[in-house]
């Protein structure tokens, strides 16, 4: 584990390959949070550069995705103006604002990219129907129809706590989950034409519970979440699908509480953190051994290694020392 000892509480993590990954073979991490401070590290983690985004007011970045050490969007959350999407061009040094939300319902949970050009970000409901925007080009950003969207729940929002409530699947799927008293599952097989929703047995009934994060592998997809108050809650925290989603289970043996993101490390093994620690799963997500203790927001992974990252801009790499 590394703490950078910057004032930031990371709430987003993007692994990457270098530019030229032959002269340079370690991955390009990419780490953002609160206070508008962004970390990079172009040698797997050993060190790291600090980087703000050009505001004028502290903004709470809880959204990035990297594609090198150059180039990389970052989101940040809060309401109307305050939900923005930069893109940097040259490591970080200088940020383009791209999007500024422009109603008070307008809150931005996360983000997640195809390519280079293509991304797409989630807000909260406005006037009862959550909001995807996207940009085909990396330049421009625009609303998605809303026409086939399902309508919202009173009160059913989406968390913006590790960016990972949003999810892409084979470059064509989307899937996002939400919580506020709800615990349900959207999903598009056409990026955004046609939605449906199903609900999930995630606990559900109060606004610090619901669904955090979503992953999918195959036919396999694994919701986590909870109860954001109780860390060491662990009832209804993990629910896995067999069949893409159609039909849910509770893990059988579930993680050690709350959890605010999962990712899956090979075809059988999920890892998922949160603020009261660390689990693993070898069984595809129905049952879970706790590893670690670590305060943790975050996930990324790349090429069965994972970085995670949480308060006091600490940025930790997970390591399977049975292996």
């Amino acid at each position: 584990m590394e703490a950078s000892r910057w004032n930031s509480n990371l709430r987003a993590v993007s692994a990457t390959h270098a530019r030229n990954p032959e002269r340079h073979p370690a991955p390009v991490i990419w780490a953002s949070g609160s206070n508008s401070r962004l970390l990079r590290s172009n040698d797997g983690g050993k060190h790291y550069t600090r980087r703000l985004i050009n505001s004028d007011r502290a903004l709470d970045l809880r959204g990035i995705q990297a594609f090198d050490e150059k180039l990389a969007y970052v989101m940040s959350s809060g309401p109307g103006k305050l939900s923005r999407i930069y893109k940097t061009h040259d490591g970080g040094d200088a940020w383009r604002l791209q999007f500024s939300g422009s109603r008070p319902q307008f809150f931005l949970d996360a983000l997640v990219c195809i390519s280079e050009k293509e991304c797409f970000a989630l807000s909260d409901p406005v006037d009862g129907k959550f909001v995807l925007i996207s940009t085909t080009d990396g330049e421009h950003w625009k609303e998605l129809p809303s026409d086939t969207m399902p309508p919202a729940l009173p009160d059913e929002r989406a968390f913006a706590a590790s960016g990972s409530c949003l999810a892409i699947y084979d470059n064509r799927e989307i899937y996002f989950v939400t919580g506020h008293g709800a615990a349900r599952v959207f999903h598009s097989p056409d990026l955004g034409r046609t939605w449906t929703v199903t609900d999930t047995p995630i606990a559900k009934g109060n606004p610090s519970w619901g669904a955090l994060s979503i992953t999918r592998l195959g036919s396999i997809v694994v919701v986590v979440g909870g109860d954001y108050n109780d860390d060491a809650g662990p009832e209804r925290a993990v629910a896995y699908s067999l069949d893409q989603g159609a039909t849910w289970n509770l893990a059988a043996g579930p993680p050690g509480g709350f959890r605010s993101a999962v990712a899956f490390l090979d075809l059988n093994t999920l890892l998922t953190v949160g603020t009261g620690g660390e689990d693993l799963s070898t069984d595809q997500g129905a049952h879970w051994t706790r590893t670690g203790d670590l305060d943790l927001n975050a996930i990324a992974v790349l090429d069965g290694a994972a970085w995670a990252v949480g308060p006091d801009a600490t940025i930790a790499r997970w390591s399977d020392h049975s292996r």
